[in-house]
């Protein structure tokens, strides 16, 4: 990135505490530290002449979600501040509800420009969900409530935090945590008794060098999660020098000022421990500023691959050759650099089937002037920038974006993309007014039209996106489980918004866990097949967004009653296997666990999902 800008800080709150609810004005939510200006109206306060809901509301305060990630800025405008901090969705004691995983920075100086309040603890932290369940006045519409047990859980991280993957490495059935710093890493693994252990020395899964993206993945099919680190640059405090503006005043500087890091690629070996194949894989030999990764078999081929999204760099779109090493196919396959043939500074990156065409298509969040960028695949790995052509480049000019995903908001069966915002490099106009932090901008919200293009709908979203934060993280799950999808939000040195959906829930759904080797079966493919409609496809991943980790479950939206039945679902096993399913009904989740389905033919590995 050529970087900075940004947001104010939200000064108000609401009571979005029960979902179809109207939002009230409630007194202001104090985290003293980060109130520049003085208290005004809650962003989502409900205009009395609206007869439409809201899309989204900002439910953390009345939640109890009181987290704030802190960047430990002292003035001296050291790099990493303007990198976290990430955000993970995850069913950590498996009671059938997302908990929330909130990564912290720390103290860069003596003097910071926003200090903690007093008695709060810089070190990450974990909050169950305590969602009521069905039958004791859960579900949709239920009081939403968090309870901070990072003590209870015994988690002690307190590095400089960057991002976080989940994934259950050793097969327990309970998801793991592996948390990425700007320094060594930590991989936490979940005990089934509510307690996590660190397990990073004895996994041999630590990298001690700036981490940012990572994901698990099981790239050799041998039903083990395996685990990418994306490294961003050589980058130290102690080699720290700022960058002038042209006004003179001093600035972050880009990634090209440091050299670019090489990645890592861990094998699970079964038995608790990594194997480092950085290098024999090929992924390790090709340095790179790499921001934001995904999983998926982007060519068909039913191995699963790894795009990564490089800041000022060529992206990497590395094919899984199904030998245990990887081929670089960015610049062959049109993923590489921009329309243009420019590289751009990419933040985030997702993958997901936008047009129906069953293959997964990527957007990848970048720097102002830049747009964020469309690849559409046609099939076999091969894409084409239409960035431009979609409608969903042009609006994002005036932005700097990292946080970003695909997501079915409303539930039409068609992916919308929300992307949150915050500049790298000072705006103007807010140093002028004296902005301690002047990166805040806006975050936006497109729906998908069905035919290739998209709305901006930002206005349309809540007043929650009027608010100007420096936003990073986006974790995308189901957080109520009524049946749309709501987002985590994490700003730099603000309150955490939570984003809950108020529409989409009034469309058809259908929600669908998969699980092989006892635990959330990462890479395989669904296909929902409907009455009078097109088929559906999606795929399990935790991955994507920016520094986050997303809700492993499938949820998938119909679309109109007349397309909502459900005729048979077909999934496609990480390893190959081939089941369906003809009794799964809308409005519901279901586990479908392999060998529990009719077992059918495998189709040809390149043939299309249709």
């Amino acid at each position: 990135m050529r970087r900075p800008s940004g947001r104010h800080c939200d000064r108000g709150s609401s009571d979005p505490r029960r979902k179809r609810g109207r939002e009230a004005a409630s007194p202001c939510h104090h985290l003293a530290l980060f109130l520049l200006l003085a208290c005004g109206p809650s962003p989502d306060s409900a205009d009395p002449t609206s007869t439409e809901p809201s899309i989204f509301i900002d439910a953390a305060p009345a939640a109890n979600l009181d987290f704030a990630y802190l960047n430990g800025m002292s003035g001296e405008h050291y790099f990493n501040e303007i990198m976290g901090g990430g955000a993970a969705l995850f069913d950590f004691d498996n009671d059938g509800d997302l908990d929330v995983y909130l990564v912290q920075g720390r103290k860069l100086g003596p003097d910071l420009t926003f200090p903690p309040p007093a008695g709060t603890p810089l070190t990450d932290r974990l909050y169950r969900n305590d969602l009521p369940k069905p039958g004791a006045g859960g579900a949709a519409g239920a009081t939403l409530r968090f309870t901070d047990v990072t003590g209870a859980s015994r988690i002690e991280a307190a590095g400089y935090g960057m991002g976080v993957a989940t994934g259950d490495f050793d097969n327990d059935g309970w998801t793991d945590l592996y948390v990425t710093n700007f320094g060594s890493n930590q991989l936490l693994r979940n005990r089934g008794d509510g307690t996590f252990d660190d397990v990073t020395a004895a996994s041999g899964a630590d990298d001690p060098r700036w981490s940012v993206a990572a994901t698990f993945f099981d790239f050799d099919r041998d039903g083990w999660l395996d685990l990418y680190v994306g490294n961003y640059v050589d980058y130290s405090l102690e080699g720290h020098t700022p960058c002038p503006l042209p006004s003179g005043v001093m600035t972050y500087c880009a990634p090209g000022a440091y050299r670019p890091a090489a990645d890592s690629l861990f094998r699970n070996r079964g038995d608790g421990t990594f194997e480092d194949v950085s290098t024999p894989s090929g992924i390790g030999t090709e340095p790179g500023s790499g921001l934001g990764a995904v999983a998926a078999d982007f060519n068909g081929d039913r191995w699963i691959d790894l795009y990564v999204a490089n800041d000022l760099m060529w992206n990497r779109l590395w094919i899984n050759r199904g030998d245990g090493t990887f081929t670089d196919n960015a610049l062959l396959a049109g993923v590489a650099v921009n329309r243009e043939g420019q590289p751009e500074a990419g933040m985030g990156v997702d993958a997901g089937d936008f047009d129906g065409d069953g293959d997964p298509d990527i957007v990848v969040s970048h720097l102002e002037q830049e747009t964020n960028t469309l690849y559409v695949n046609g099939g076999a790995g091969l894409f084409r920038d239409q960035s431009a052509s979609s409608q969903l480049g042009p609006p994002s000019l005036p932005f700097t974006a990292f946080g970003i995903g695909w997501i079915d908001y409303d539930n039409d069966s068609w992916l919308d993309v929300l992307v949150v915002n915050g500049a790298v490099i000072g705006i103007d106009a807010q140093i002028r007014e004296g902005d301690p932090y002047p990166l805040r901008q806006p975050d936006q919200l497109f729906r998908n039209l069905g035919d290739g293009t998209f709305a901006d709908v930002t206005t349309e979203a809540g007043t929650v996106f009027e608010s100007s934060e420096v936003s990073r993280a986006a974790a995308f799950g189901d957080i109520d489980n009524d049946g749309d999808l709501d987002v985590v939000v994490v700003n730099s040195n603000a309150p955490t918004r939570l984003l809950l959906n108020q529409v989409g829930q009034d469309r058809p759904w259908l929600g669908l866990r998969l699980v092989a080797h006892d635990r959330d079966a990462l890479g395989a493919q669904v296909l929902i097949h409907r009455q009078d409609a097109p088929p559906i496809w999606r795929h399990v991943h935790t991955d994507g967004s920016y520094v986050s980790a997303r809700d492993p479950r499938v949820l998938v939206g119909l679309g109109s009653k007349d397309g909502a039945l459900v005729t048979e679902v077909e999934v496609r096993w990480p390893d190959g296997a081939v089941e369906r399913w003809t009794d799964v009904q809308p409005g519901e989740y279901r586990t479908l666990v392999q060998g529990e389905g009719e077992a059918i033919a495998s189709r040809e590995p390149a043939a299309p999902l249709e």
